[in-house]
């Protein structure tokens, strides 16, 4: 199918002249979400925006760049283009920033960090780099153009997305000036990698899919772009409807979709519905891109980050067999395993998450069948763990009550994961887990802003990608902790 590739340099393209972008002012994230329109609030990665404050890194802060040898990136081919993509990308969604006052929004992307990680990357063979307009508040195209641009135009590609969600951006000439603003912010003028982005998102998904890209000839202008030489390769992410999947698949024959971008992970791949019941299962997804010969991009290989913090029982699961590689390693070396898959993508805010995956995939090393068969089963465990699957992406905020909706699911998740949610008084560490839950709780989360403070007006939850009943579980970890502070559970 595509195969793996060793080599140091990736396929030659065209060197051409960088257009200069313009200069946006920042703006904080509210703003940005009523310029974009509603409809984007809910994307599942659309508005990810560059908040590092509560990222840790996933690896020893000790690891060094050194160790790390820079002519081994595994390399997968596109089967049209002779593309050598690296098979770690890299995810511009989360850049690092840098504080500029004390106010909540006042912060921008750290340029110099972006450039730093950037040439570290390119340095040791990565060379796709996948953005959006709607990224860090508008602001990721700008960053990633100018951190790129430095480097010749041939050693690397760029993918970015159509991300029209928003009715105001739905005619024909909005999105028009949508994408040429990608190429200025992007300082260049062709596309690589070039995706309807969030197909199947919300609850209308076919009429949104139709309004954002069939009915004022958006798709068929894409189509004549990639004639013209402007995209090199034109494809799409699915978030959600299986039915608008199951379309485009159908209508390939008259696209010709050059790759899809999927979700998938070891957890997701049989149990997507587990985790959000809107999900489907990533081996449906993926087996039917390889009927048609559709290079896969892999988007979510840590499912927002949840497959690096896992459970105590399931880290020292990972660790027993392999002790001296990350958890996280376990789910990019699984998404890599596939040889159907192009690049597997990972939004690397800090060095040390950059470093890890570098470990990870120069070279790759396979999963065995019988290490495949330990992470499914490993997959089976870790649904049992009542965990909320949160994501942590705030799009839920900002609570018209002032309650940190995130900050109150991760401490649960925490104590989940870390066996300090005792079921009765009669559990082995009743005392040490009570304490370290409502200890843990009143440190994480300020006295006004807990859960106590939810009234049900439900204006949390339309805006949850995860589907998630906010209000409901709220209300349902609230109990919890009242029953603890009595002493009744």
């Amino acid at each position: 199918m595509w195969r793996g590739m060793n080599d140091t340099e990736p396929s030659d393209t065209e060197n051409m002249k960088a257009m200069k972008p313009k200069n946006d002012n920042n703006i904080d994230r509210r703003s940005f979400l009523k310029r974009m329109g509603a409809g984007a609030a809910i994307a599942t990665a659309a508005m990810t925006g560059c908040d590092t404050k509560n990222v840790t890194p996933s690896a020893d802060g000790s690891l060094a760049q050194s160790d790390i040898p820079n002519d081994k990136m595994t390399y997968r081919t596109n089967p049209k283009t002779g593309d050598k993509v690296s098979i770690l990308g890299y995810g511009c969604m989360r850049w690092p920033t840098k504080k500029t006052g004390d106010g909540e929004n006042d912060e921008v992307i750290d340029q110099d960090e972006v450039n730093r990680l950037v040439d570290t990357a390119i340095e040791h063979g990565v060379n796709y780099f996948d953005t959006s307009p709607a990224y860090c508040k508008g602001e990721s195209e700008h960053a990633t153009g100018i951190a790129l641009s430095r480097h010749p135009r041939d050693k690397y590609f760029i993918a970015t997305k159509l991300s029209n969600f928003a009715p105001e951006t739905w005619s024909r000439k909005a999105s028009i000036d949508m994408y040429h603003n990608s190429l200025r912010e992007l300082r260049t003028d062709y596309i690589d990698y070039m995706l309807l982005h969030a197909i199947g998102m919300g609850d209308d998904a076919m009429d949104a899919f139709n309004k954002r890209y069939i009915d004022n000839g958006i798709l068929d202008f894409l189509v004549a772009e990639r004639e013209a030489g402007r995209i090199r390769n034109l494809g799409f992410s699915y978030h959600g409807d299986i039915r608008v999947f199951d379309l485009m698949l159908s209508q390939h024959d008259k696209y010709k979709w050059d790759f899809v971008q999927i979700q998938l992970n070891y957890l997701d791949w049989r149990h997507a519905k587990a985790v959000n019941p809107r999900n489907t299962d990533a081996e449906y997804l993926y087996g039917e891109l390889v009927k048609r010969g559709i290079p896969a991009v892999i988007m979510e290989p840590l499912l927002g980050g949840r497959l690096s913090k896992v459970h105590d029982h399931i880290v020292a699961r990972l660790k027993q067999r392999e002790p001296t590689r990350s958890v996280a390693s376990w789910a990019f070396r699984y998404a890599g395993t596939h040889p159907g898959v192009l690049t597997v993508l990972s939004g690397m805010t800090y060095m040390e998450h950059l470093l890890d995956n570098l470990r990870s995939f120069c070279p790759l090393k396979p999963l065995t069948e019988e290490e495949m068969s330990f992470l499914y089963e490993t997959a089976d465990l870790m649904i049992q763990y009542p965990t909320v699957p949160c994501n942590d992406c705030k799009y839920c905020m900002p609570c018209p009550y002032g309650i940190d909706i995130p900050a109150i699911l991760t401490h649960y998740n925490k104590c989940v994961n870390q066996g300090n949610v005792p079921e009765s008084r009669q559990a082995d560490n009743y005392r040490e887990a009570r304490r370290a839950f409502l200890v843990g709780y009143d440190r994480s989360v300020p006295r006004l802003r807990q859960a106590d403070h939810c009234i049900g007006c439900n204006q949390c939850a339309p805006h949850c990608p995860q589907s998630i009943e906010i209000p409901r579980v709220l209300h349902r970890i609230n109990d919890f902790v009242e029953k603890l502070k009595q002493g009744t559970v």
